[in-house]
């Protein structure tokens, strides 16, 4: 948890000391997109920020990273060999890379990324076998196949798409994602 932390609070002040060096110079120099994100990476819900590197484009290589929050049902096998079940809450941290296709003056854009999610607490999300006991663990990997719309001048702006996850064993489980927020330059 504390590593997690440690890491989206470095990954924000490295996208703030890039938007201060946009203000300094007076011009706007990346596109940036603040939204909310319904499954996918977050698995649940969660709020993201994304980012292109290179200044002045709003196509091109980027990152995102945000902040979730999902439910689990888990179940334990305890010592008389009976299984209980016990419904958590975990706080999900997405971190990933994208890269953005489309034209600079059109708002139609499509995004392609992989990147990897922690997890707050060690988890077994999703699962295809349900006999063997599913590996825990806090990190499931995501890729992102997403159409955005978003506005030349910025502005309301949602994505949505095909989100596979890979769970800890390994195993690809198809997923969608729909995204809602604001871009801004």
């Amino acid at each position: 948890m504390k590593n997690c932390i440690l890491l989206l609070f470095a990954v924000v002040t490295a996208f703030t000391s890039q938007a201060q060096e946009s203000k300094n110079e007076g011009t706007p120099k990346t596109e940036k997109l603040f939204y909310v994100e319904f499954g996918g990476a977050n698995v649940l819900f969660g709020a993201n920020y994304d980012t292109r590197f290179k200044k002045g484009t709003r196509t091109g290589l980027g990152a995102r990273v945000g902040v979730g929050y999902t439910i689990i049902d888990d179940e334990t096998l305890d010592n008389n060999g009976y299984y209980t079940y016990n419904t958590r809450s975990i706080m999900t941290v997405p971190v990933g890379l994208n890269y953005v296709f489309g034209k600079s003056n059109s708002p139609h854009m499509f995004e392609a990324g992989a990147g990897a999610t922690f997890l707050s607490k060690k988890a077994s999300l999703y699962s295809y076998d349900d006999v063997a006991e599913p590996k825990k663990g806090n990190v499931i990997g995501h890729f992102s196949f997403m159409y955005r719309r978003i506005p030349v001048d910025g502005g309301f702006s949602w994505r949505i798409g095909f989100t596979p996850i890979i769970n800890t064993d390994g195993q690809i489980f198809p997923s969608g994602a729909i995204g809602l927020g604001y871009a801004f330059h």
